[in-house]
């Protein structure tokens, strides 16, 4: 009987899965061929903008479902404290969520390995009290996400400070926080140095008041468990990834642009988004559409040229919303510089011409700068700008290799030795940085959360428009 009985038993196994071990993590992920990803929403994690959904977070999880060979879920949680939430509920795989690793969250889930290291910084609104250490806290309105790593930071400074008090804000985006603290609502916030550095493109009213003395690693969570499979396999994904210089291009794609604008040039370029883009956007995505452009990065590079002025002139006789020189107009086919569609249109037109010369084996986002670059200083110096970099041991096809042997284009110890010798090489360089950072701009401004956000808005007080407080972004 019991001989009979395995029989049977064993029969059944073969078709029922019940029988079977369950699949680890790594092979149900792949079995599903989804990755369920919890982030948060903001610029440096992820955010949906008119072309799809961009941020540093977003980037790097949809390489790792790459390396995977599934599709990538990625959403946005309500609340900053349902994101560990949905991690350790296996709701999500994995939390990229520009997430700092604490003990108390280390309780919860498992981290993988450090991605970056930030620094925990006290941002103020121009204008306001500047706060420089943590005694001056105690008599403001602060405010942090609830469940954040702000919250343990402040609960340490209470101790030396008791009456120090904070409201902890029920949301997971600390651009809400960032708005309110624009809006007068707040008097301080605590946001990740990597935060600051890209929102205050966005924010220019913003400054950081000090640091707190303590560094922070950012890493994503897993469900802590016995089953480590996908959490495996996520290290070694992150070690390729900086191994082979993508979680650089990332980072350099996110962060690393150097000479930021300024708050003047900041106010002003969103100033001229709501007042003057919209007499122009549908020429600029016409004409994008026609080059295979994304529109933002044709108006950006409209922006450097004539702050989107038709009428604008340069003492050297170019003209236009493109500053097209008459000989360039000519070779288009443009008949009237002034006419600012004509004008977007050779301009665009143009640029296409200079990137189909480009050698076709360098990649994006690289191949793009070196274009803009090309299109203010002329290709022939941006080529002897690159023979200098390959001289000097560098990469020719990446830009930064290149953008660092421009300005050497000015030297005579160096310009002799090209082609085309003299160029005033910090320009190309000044130019791309501008026209990076406008277009970094504009990716966010034309966002559907950045929209919502502004129109929920009320109306600033006519006391808050002119700032009082014009120290430097530290």
């Amino acid at each position: 009987m019991r001989t009979t009985f395995a029989i049977i038993l064993a029969n059944a196994c073969m078709f029922m899965s019940t029988c079977s071990e369950p699949p680890n993590a790594l092979d149900r992920v792949r079995q599903t061929g989804v990755l369920h990803v919890v982030t948060r929403n903001g610029p440096t994690t992820y955010y949906l903008g008119s072309e799809g959904p961009r941020g540093f977070e977003y980037e790097l999880a949809r390489g790792f479902a790459e390396y995977l060979g599934v599709q990538l879920n990625i959403y946005s949680a309500d609340l900053f404290e349902d994101i560990l939430v949905d991690v350790a509920s296996q709701d999500a795989d994995l939390a990229a969520a520009g997430l700092t690793i604490t003990d108390m969250r280390s309780e919860l889930v498992r981290f993988s390995a450090p991605y970056r290291e930030v620094r925990q910084q006290v941002i103020y609104r121009l204008g306001r009290r500047r706060p420089s250490d943590p005694g001056d806290l105690v008599d403001l309105r602060v405010a942090v996400p609830a469940g954040s790593s702000f919250v343990d930071a402040l609960a340490e400074l209470r101790e030396q400070w008791p009456d120090l008090s904070w409201e902890e804000a029920a949301s997971a985006d600390i651009d809400d926080l960032l708005l309110r603290l624009v809006d007068g609502d707040i008097d301080v916030t605590i946001i990740d140095s990597n935060e600051y550095q890209i929102s205050s493109q966005f924010y220019p009213e913003l400054r950081v008041g000090f640091e707190l003395a303590r560094s922070d690693r950012l890493a994503w969570a897993f469900r802590r468990s016995d089953d480590d499979s996908l959490y495996q396999e996520a290290r070694r994904y992150l070690a390729e990834s900086e191994a082979t210089g993508l979680l650089a291009a990332i980072e350099e794609r996110y962060y690393d642009h150097e000479h930021r604008l300024d708050y003047v040039g900041t106010r002003r370029f969103l100033r001229h988004i709501e007042t003057r883009l919209p007499k122009y956007r549908d020429a600029f995505e016409e004409v994008a559409a026609k080059i295979g452009e994304d529109w933002r990065l044709l108006a950006a590079l409209g922006y450097q040229e004539s702050h989107w002025d038709p009428r604008a002139v340069s003492p050297t006789g170019v003209r236009g919303l493109m500053m097209l020189t008459r000989a360039t107009a000519r070779q288009l086919g443009i008949k009237n510089r002034v006419d600012p569609f004509q004008s977007i249109e050779g301009g665009g037109r143009y640029l296409a011409r200079v990137k189909r010369k480009i050698p076709e084996r360098i990649r994006e986002p690289d191949r793009t700068w070196l274009a803009l670059a090309a299109y203010n200083v002329g290709f022939g110096h941006l080529e002897d700008a690159r023979v200098l970099a390959q001289r000097r041991g560098k990469n020719p096809d990446d830009w930064n290799d290149v953008r660092d042997s421009l300005p050497l284009l000015a030297q005579k110890k160096w310009h002799r030795q090209t082609r085309r010798g003299y160029a005033r090489g910090w320009e190309p360089v000044r130019y791309v940085d501008n026209i990076r950072s406008y277009y970094d701009i504009l990716l966010w401004a034309t966002s559907e959360q950045y929209r919502a956000r502004q129109e929920a808005r009320p109306e600033p007080s006519s006391d808050e428009d002119t700032p009082a407080d014009s120290s430097p972004t530290l």
